[in-house]
This record gives C-alpha cells, sequence and structure tokens, in this order.
C-alpha cells in the first residue's frame, strides 16, 4: 500500500487544531488506559491499520495488558473491564456506528451513570477525533511502521 499524500504537509493548520483537541482530551482528567481502548475499539470498528498500531502500542506503554488488548473487540463476552469501561467502549461503538445505531437511550443512560456532565463531553470528544484520525488516515492510506524481525 502506497501513502495518498501527506496530510500533515498539506494542511499543517487543520492537523495542528485536531492535535490540539486530542491534547485537551489527554488533559482532561479521563484515565490514559481509557483512553487508549476507546481509540483502539474505535479504530478495530473502522478498521483503519494506522491507529490500532499507533493505539495498541500507546496502551502498551501505558500499562495495558496484552490479554485486553487482544479481547476488546469481544469486550462484552470478557470479564477483563470495568463497568466505567464497559459503558465508554458501549458508547464508543454507538457513536462510531451512529449512522446505524443513532445513539440510544440504554448506551447514553449506561454512559451517564459513570461519567460526570464533563467527562462524557471529554469522552464524546474523543470520540469524535479518533473517527476524524481513522477517516484520515485511510482516507489518505497512512502506512502504520513495519517490524521487520530479523533471523536469528
Amino acid at each position: 500500500m502506497k501513502p495518498r499524500m501527506n496530510f500533515y504537509q498539506a494542511a499543517p493548520e487543520t492537523i495542528k487544531a485536531l492535535v490540539a483537541v486530542e491534547s485537551q482530551i489527554n488533559a482532561s482528567g479521563l484515565e490514559q488506559s481509557l483512553i487508549e481502548l476507546v481509540k483502539t475499539r474505535a479504530s478495530q470498528i473502522n478498521g483503519c491499520a494506522y491507529c490500532i498500531n499507533m493505539h495498541t502500542e500507546d496502551a502498551r506503554k501505558h500499562g495495558e495488558t496484552e490479554q485486553r488488548l487482544y479481547l476488546l473487540n469481544a469486550w462484552r463476552e470478557s470479564p477483563l473491564y470495568s463497568e466505567r469501561e464497559r459503558a465508554a467502549l458501549a458508547w464508543t461503538e454507538a457513536l462510531t456506528l451512529v449512522s446505524e445505531t443513532h445513539a440510544p437511550d440504554a448506551d447514553y443512560e449506561a454512559v451517564r451513570a459513570q461519567f460526570t456532565d464533563s467527562e462524557l463531553v471529554n469522552l464524546t470528544t474523543l470520540i469524535g477525533a479518533i473517527n476524524a484520525w481513522n477517516r484520515i488516515a485511510i482516507g489518505f492510506r497512512a502506512v502504520h511502521p513495519v517490524k521487520v524481525k530479523v533471523a536469528a
């Protein structure tokens, strides 16, 4: 696969603005582990290899376990995620697939029970931001780094 363009160079101020949103979310008080789970789950749904690669690496750097990353796309069937994480993941799925789900009341009520108003706005903005990044990376064919395994 070959990248279609360097979007950082093509529109640096626009990308800088999206990065600023990310910085605000990271400083908002939401748990870093939750942020990375949400970014990874939305990226899985959207099929964004670039972002899945980036956010699973970031999650590991922040102490996330391999098991929780491997099971993330089956989080509903695993006891490894807290009620707060489950609510955030359901909200992530609902908003990432909003044209299909229309953000169901049950998902909103579940996330509302786990997050303050401010946290919920930050979580929702995070979901919007990662969906924007996914569309940029997929649309312009961003290629994730490839680690070559050296034979022993």
